[in-house]
């Protein structure tokens, strides 16, 4: 999710670059909306971001303000219809355009009063898009107050860009689950992002996080800020295991530093004997190198990636992830044969990739390969926006660690402990979210949270990624 309020300067194009420094945080479809200060125009389409937008179709985005989404699905299909930004025109005319990082849990309020129009959304994201623009019809006030109470009313992991055809506006829930950066721009401007990989890419420099509980709006009278909700902070811990790049930096830590202390803490806890340490690129790489150095055994990149094919964890489907596992990687055979091998990858969620890689690294003739997890056991489904929908598809859930091992047919298995974890986070173990590992939800969810991940729910079903 990207957001830039520059007059004077290329804002489609700022987006174009922004969204693709954060491309692995959704493959399915972009979306780019811009204002002149009149008018919004919205183009999304399915694909990556290099797929949906040209230099020709950036030229027709002209404006000062812009807001831009990559999608990663989690509930509600992968379709055209539900890519974002989501955008609705109001009673009164007035446009609103929003992107989404996260997952609502309790929608039912807001699909209720809005009635038959509630119920032909598919998305949470839509259904609060819809919400926002009835009541800026019926001129509830500004649009600040309408995002506010929207927000005091609904329940879940949520970052929100939403822009009208003068403001953009960024807000984070009261847990701040997923990330949300604010930058400056040297020639003037604000820029906000998931990542600060994206304020690097645009030339932006990082102010600040935008705080849990958090509303800031951006526009010709520069940033105003308001506090919504009492901070309660629960930031997902699997941010800094999978989900984001290694260059993100959050105030405690760089997402890189943290993984080369969980491969170092992990060599401490779960030694092997070995001849090399490798890595199961991109995620486990840091992870491998702490490993290496703190055992003292030698690293050695013995796997292949594909960098044309993308995150397999993040495809819609389990048969694109194994179809997309083959094509991503590939066995040095001169590096792998004879020898006994540490494998260190991010975590196993489904198993997937883990069991076909044990089997190709067997094959290209290594004769021992213990995986090392610099995470703790993915046992408990995620209903905040990551793809772990059922305790029925993580290979963790109701099974010890001889039996994952077995499973995988590894000859031996360990995990990084919880402890170690949040130590190698530098955060404070009450403000994170760890639910996929200890069952902790800091959210309460509804026992009607949804089972199946990808099909298209009634929305008062409905607990949909942005």
């Amino acid at each position: 999710m990207f957001a830039i309020y520059a007059p004077g300067e290329d804002v489609a194009r700022y987006c174009y670059y922004g969204l693709y420094a954060l491309q692995h945080r959704g493959q399915e479809s972009a979306g780019i909306a811009v204002s002149d200060g009149d008018n919004i125009l919205i183009t999304k389409e399915m694909g990556l971001v290099n797929q949906v937008f040209d230099n020709r179709r950036l030229a027709t985005l002209n404006g000062h303000l812009a807001i831009g989404h990559v999608r990663y699905s989690t509930t509600g299909a992968s379709t055209w219809s539900n890519a974002q930004p989501a955008f609705k025109v109001s009673a009164s005319g007035r446009g609103i355009a929003l992107g989404h990082n996260g997952n609502l849990v309790d929608i039912g309020p807001l699909a209720l009063e809005l009635g038959a129009r509630g119920a032909r959304c598919t998305t949470d994201s839509e259904l609060l898009t819809t919400l926002l623009a009835e009541r800026a019809g019926a001129g509830s006030g500004p649009l600040d107050d309408i995002i506010v109470d929207a927000c005091r009313r609904i329940s879940g992991a949520y970052c929100l860009a939403i822009m009208d055809e003068t403001t953009i506006y960024g807000v984070r829930d009261p847990h701040g689950v997923r990330p949300l950066m604010l930058g400056v721009l040297d020639g003037g401007g604000y820029v906000l992002a998931s990542e600060t990989a994206a304020l690097d890419i645009v030339g932006a420099t990082l102010l600040r996080e935008i705080e849990p509980g958090e509303l800031v709006a951006i526009d010709a009278d520069g940033i105003r800020s308001r506090r919504f909700a009492s901070a309660a902070p629960s930031f997902c811990v699997f941010e800094y295991v999978y989900l984001a790049r290694p260059d993100h930096r959050t105030p405690e830590t760089s997402v890189y530093a943290a993984r080369r202390r969980m491969g170092q803490l992990l060599a401490e806890e779960s030694p092997a004997d070995a001849d090399l340490v490798i890595p199961v690129p991109d995620s486990g790489l840091a992870a491998a190198a702490g490993f290496s150095q703190a055992s003292g055994i030698p690293y050695a990149e013995g796997l292949v990636k594909n960098r044309y094919v993308g995150r397999t964890f993040i495809q819609p489907s389990q048969s694109l992830r194994q179809l997309g596992i083959r094509l991503k990687l590939n066995p040095l055979r001169d590096v792998l044969e004879g020898q006994r091998l540490v494998v260190v990858d991010d975590s196993i969620v489904r198993g997937n990739t883990s069991r076909q890689l044990v089997r190709m690294l067997r094959e290209a003739g290594a004769t021992q390969v213990h995986l090392r997890i610099p995470s703790p056991p993915v046992r408990h489904p995620c209903f905040y926006g990551v793809d772990m929908a059922t305790e029925e598809e993580l290979l963790a859930s109701g099974r010890s660690i001889d039996e994952i091992c077995r499973s995988l047919e590894a000859d031996s298995l360990a995990y990084l402990s919880l402890d170690a974890l949040i130590s190698a986070s530098r955060r404070p173990a009450d403000s994170l979210c760890r639910a996929c590992f200890d069952g902790r939800y800091p959210i309460p969810v509804p026992h009607a949270a949804p089972t199946d991940t990808h099909t298209t729910l009634p929305v008062l079903e409905l607990a949909a990624h942005g």
